[in-house]
C-alpha cells in the first residue's frame, strides 16, 4: 500500500487531513501545501473519483498550485485545496455541507475554502453556518466576492489576448481561431468575451448539449470533446480538468498557443519542455487563471471592491509577459520559469 509520502505529487505539504462522517455521507481531503505567506486558501472540488488515490493526487497537485497561484498574484495567502469524494447519482445535502464546514473549522483558520468544480456560492453559504473560514459568498454587484467563475474568465481572456500579441503579433482577438475545451462557468465566460471581440471559436465539452447551446448562441463551431486537442487553430484554451498535456496530447496539438483556465494542465514538468521544444507558447495555468482567487481573497481579507479586483486581474498579462521574457532569454520552459518564481516567493527557492 502506497504511503502519502510516496505520492509523486507530495511536495513537503504541511498537512493532509482526511475526514469521514458516515451519517452525513462525507468523505473529504483537505491538503495544506504552504502557509508561508498566510492561511492556505483554495476552493473545494466535489467530484466522483473512480480511484480514491486519484482524489489524493488531485488534492496534492491542486494545493501546490494554489500556493503558486496566490504567491504569483501577490496575495498574502498560502495554498490549500479540498476535495469531496462524491458518489455517482448522490446529490449534495445540507448534512454533507454542514459536515464539511465542521471539517474546515477544525483546522482553526489554517485553511480557507471557496467554491470550485461541483460547488456554488450557495453551497458556501451553507458551509458558512459551520465556519467563518470560507469565501466566495453571494455579494452585491460592486463588491468583491461571489461566484469566482466570471473573474477567472476575465483573467484568462486578458491572458489569451497577451499571448496573441506575443506569438501572433496581433493587437486584438478579431479573426483569431480559439479552440476551447470545457464551456462551463469559466470556459463559457471566456468564449463570450472572445466572441464579443470577433474571434472565431470552436467549442467542446463532455456535456455536448451545453456546448451545442453555447455554439448556437455565439455562432461558434462545435467539436467532440475527444477531438479538440487536435483542432488546427491559433489558440487552444483548456478550461476543463487538468493533466491533458501529456506526451501524447502535446503530439496532437496544432496550435502556436496554449492558454486556458484548467488547473494542472501539464501532466508532468517534462511536458512544459515538450511544449517549448515544439515552439508552443504556454501560459502557466496558475498565473493566467488567478482572477477567481483574487476575487474571493479580497472578499475574505476585506481589501477592496469589484473595481480593485478587476484592477488586480488586469495585471495578469504583465506577469505572463515577464515569465515569457525570462523563458525566452534563458531558453527554458515558461512553466519552469514560473515555478521557480513561485518557489522563491513561498520561501522554498
Amino acid at each position: 500500500m502506497i504511503s502519502l509520502w510516496d505520492y509523486p505529487d507530495f511536495d513537503a505539504h504541511e498537512s493532509v487531513s482526511f475526514f469521514r462522517d458516515e451519517a452525513a455521507g462525507l468523505t473529504a481531503i483537505i491538503a495544506v501545501h504552504s502557509t508561508h505567506l498566510g492561511p492556505a486558501a483554495g476552493g473545494t472540488r466535489l467530484w466522483h473519483y473512480a480511484d480514491k488515490g486519484d482524489a489524493v493526487t488531485d488534492a496534492l497537485r491542486l494545493s501546490r498550485g494554489m500556493s503558486f497561484k496566490n504567491a504569483m498574484a501577490g496575495l498574502p495567502l498560502g495554498g490549500g485545496k479540498s476535495v469531496i469524494l462524491a458518489d455517482p447519482g448522490v446529490d449534495k445535502t445540507p448534512a454533507l455541507l454542514a459536515a464539511f464546514g465542521r471539517a474546515v473549522d477544525s483546522l482553526g483558520g489554517r485553511y480557507i475554502t471557496a467554491e470550485d468544480v461541483g460547488m456554488t456560492d450557495q453551497d458556501m453559504l451553507a458551509i458558512r453556518q459551520e465556519t467563518r473560514h470560507v469565501s466566495g459568498l453571494p455579494v452585491g454587484e460592486a463588491a468583491a466576492g461571489g461566484n469566482p467563475g466570471p473573474l477567472t474568465a476575465l483573467g484568462v481572456y486578458l491572458g489569451i489576448k497577451e499571448a496573441i500579441a506575443r506569438a501572433l503579433g496581433k493587437s486584438s482577438a478579431a479573426g483569431v481561431h480559439v479552440a476551447i475545451q470545457g464551456v462551463g462557468s469559466v470556459g463559457g465566460g471566456v468564449a463570450r468575451l472572445l466572441a464579443a471581440d470577433g474571434a472565431r471559436l470552436t467549442l467542446a465539452d463532455v456535456d455536448q448539449a451545453r456546448a451545442g447551446a453555447l455554439a448556437r448562441e455565439l455562432g461558434a463551431d462545435l467539436a467532440a470533446a475527444d477531438d479538440i486537442l487536435g483542432i488546427e487553430a491559433d489558440v487552444l484554451s483548456p478550461c476543463a480538468l487538468g493533466a491533458i498535456l501529456d506526451e501524447a496530447g502535446i503530439d496532437r496539438l496544432q496550435v502556436p498557443i496554449v492558454a486556458g483556465a484548467a488547473n494542472n494542465q501539464l501532466k508532468t514538468p517534462a511536458d512544459g519542455d515538450r511544449l517549448t521544444a515544439r515552439g508552443i507558447l504556454y501560459a502557466p495555468d496558475y498565473v493566467i487563471n488567478a482572477g477567481g482567487i483574487i476575487n474571493v481573497a479580497l472578499e475574505y481579507l476585506g481589501q477592496g471592491d469589484r473595481a480593485e479586483v478587476e484592477a488586480r486581474i488586469a495585471q495578469i498579462p504583465e506577469r505572463l509577459e515577464a515569465i515569457w521574457a525570462e523563458a525566452s532569454q534563458t531558453r527554458e520552459a515558461a512553466s519552469a520559469v514560473a515555478d521557480r518564481m513561485a518557489m522563491r516567493l513561498i520561501g522554498r527557492g
